[in-house]
């Protein structure tokens, strides 16, 4: 094709039709520009095809990663409501002395705990490729807003609880407990010497507190991908 134009053009100037040949170039140059323009528009069009087809299959693994999540905070909160609960009741009956076994196993779900560990993968490469692939500003903001957010808050309250077990009641269970079994009792060497001690009471009221600023952080965590699972759904409609 280029072979054929330039014998054309050769033909033109040794026939000396010079207007023809510049009109000719021009009409050349038109064509080699709308050709350009073709080929920019095909690439454009299949690279974002391309951008699309990323765009759900990461908001469809990000999809899966949340369920998971949502499972899991699910389930730690159901834990954790019930250990403030347990709280209540534990301070209740020490309150009119009453220390029956029902106390040991209280303890035994009071102070147990879940270590959560959101799945982030699909974000994490989402991140790497650019968050604006992401068509839906509104969803691009609370994906940033659950996994640099929520999720902060969350690992902090966790942590707290964490750190308070570590640092408070292990001490108890090796010195003042005879029997321990993770999740299901804690059996103090005297019951009632450890209960009617102030330092015991407060033990369990620092640690209800930090079992509240968790619950409060797993229901906005909790909500948060609530959210953004609808914004996903809406976008694959």
């Amino acid at each position: 094709m280029i072979k054929l134009f330039r014998n054309i053009r050769k033909n033109l100037i040794a026939e000396g039709k010079t207007t023809k040949y510049f009109k000719y170039a021009i009409g050349e140059i038109v064509l080699v520009v709308i050709g350009i323009l073709i080929a920019l528009s095909i690439n454009n069009w299949n690279e974002g095809r391309k951008a699309n087809i990323f765009e759900d299959e990461i908001l469809n693994l990000i999809d899966q990663n949340l369920e998971i999540d949502s499972i899991s905070i699910s389930e730690e909160l159901y834990k954790t409501k019930q250990a403030i609960e347990l709280t209540d009741r534990l301070l209740q009956k020490v309150s009119q002395k009453e220390y029956s076994d029902s106390l040991n196993n209280w303890m035994g779900k009071i102070i147990s705990f879940e270590r959560f560990k959101s799945q982030s993968s699909a974000f994490e490469v989402l991140k790497a490729r650019g968050i604006e692939t992401i068509s839906n500003k509104e969803l691009q903001i609370k994906l940033i807003s659950y996994y640099d957010e929520s999720l902060y808050k969350l690992y902090e309250s966790l942590s707290d609880v964490n750190v308070s077990f570590m640092a408070d009641w292990v001490p108890v269970i090796k010195t003042e407990f005879f029997d321990f079994k993770w999740k299901e009792y804690c059996i103090p060497t005297d019951s009632k010497a450890f209960f009617e001690k102030p330092s015991s009471i407060i033990l369990f009221k620092i640690y209800k507190d930090n079992r509240l600023g968790q619950v409060r952080n797993m229901e906005s965590a909790s909500a948060k991908i609530s959210e953004i699972r609808t914004l996903i759904k809406k976008d694959f409609k």
